[in-house]
């Protein structure tokens, strides 16, 4: 309370004349009731209308705390929130306290904040988005929507057929995992791959895998489609001047979404597009407007703090 006070005496005069509260709900349309001044502290002048457009931004269940009625809810809202904030606000401006860091960065990220989410509100929500839109995303993109059958295969890539062979032979004796992750260990020159047993993820037609990086011969993909699941291609596979001995262990099979199932998530998508590339306008336009210098040289002579540099968060 001593901050409040103190910065109320740096402000200047306060004065509230309580907005004018009847039975009825207030009425929007009344431009003049809404332009009186329902509050003064220093210079600052506040509105019936600015009070009105404030309330109406928070939610019932949190303007019921402040009192029973409307009468209680508006008087508690200026009083504790409204009179507080303007008054602190104002010892603030008094003491200088915007052109001091880390006020003056917090400033500076409020208004670019503000400035983007203007930005934001310029565009329509998601759901506004035209079924037009939608329909050439998802023509565009169909890719993203229909995804083919994915096996899983784990392979055993030898040097010879021969070795091949009898690796195959040794698999079918004993189909146990321990035993496969036995062999890959022993005989597969994969050396990425032999030391899970082979396993190359789940594979597509085109013989890439959902595992990042891995590509195999979509022959490999071709040989196991004729077994079923947890059992071993009958043959070996020629596979890039090698010999692969394949194991089919699961699928995940093909997914085909309509454009109707895949509306939410394509507006969501076209909305965060649209929204990024606006954003991004706009900076680039201030940018050229407004950068007049950067001296990359300087920038090699900031000191950070020690340990991380200050990157990690405060404790």
């Amino acid at each position: 309370m001593g901050l409040v006070l103190a910065a109320a005496m740096a402000a200047g005069p306060t004065h509230a004349e309580p907005p004018p509260v009847d039975a009825a709900a207030p009425s929007t349309d009344d431009p003049a009731r809404r332009a009186r001044t329902a509050l003064t502290i220093g210079g600052r002048k506040v509105t019936v209308g600015e009070i009105e457009e404030r309330m109406a931004s928070i939610p019932p269940f949190q303007l019921a705390t402040f009192g029973a009625s409307r009468d209680e809810v508006v008087r508690a809202y200026v009083d504790q929130v409204l009179v507080r904030d303007l008054v602190l606000a104002a010892g603030a401006e008094s003491s200088g306290l915007a052109n001091r860091l880390p006020a003056k960065e917090l400033l500076r990220r409020a208004r670019s904040t503000a400035t983007l989410r203007t930005i934001r509100g310029r565009y329509p929500s998601a759901a506004a988005i035209p079924m037009d839109d939608v329909q050439k995303y998802y023509d565009d993109n169909r890719s993203r929507f229909d995804s083919p059958e994915r096996i899983n295969l784990w392979r055993i890539l030898c040097k010879t057929n021969d070795e091949a062979t009898q690796v195959l032979e040794a698999a079918r004796k004993e189909p146990t995992i321990a035993k496969y992750n036995e062999l890959a260990r022993d005989h597969s020159i994969d050396k990425a791959t032999n030391m899970r047993g082979g396993n190359l993820g789940f594979v597509g037609p085109d013989g890439v895998s959902n595992e990042a990086g891995v590509k195999v011969d979509p022959a490999l993909v071709k040989a196991a489609e004729g077994v079923k699941d947890g059992e071993l291609v009958p043959t070996i596979v020629p596979e890039a001047g090698a010999f692969a001995v394949v194991w089919r262990r699961g699928t995940v099979p093909a997914n085909r979404r309509t454009v109707e199932e895949a509306t939410a998530q394509i507006r969501a998508a076209l909305f965060r597009e649209r929204t990024e590339s606006a954003e991004k306008k706009l900076i680039d336009e201030l940018k050229a407007k407004n950068v007049k210098e950067v001296n990359a040289g300087l920038l090699g002579i900031i000191e950070l703090r020690p340990f991380d540099a200050g990157l990690s968060p405060r404790r």
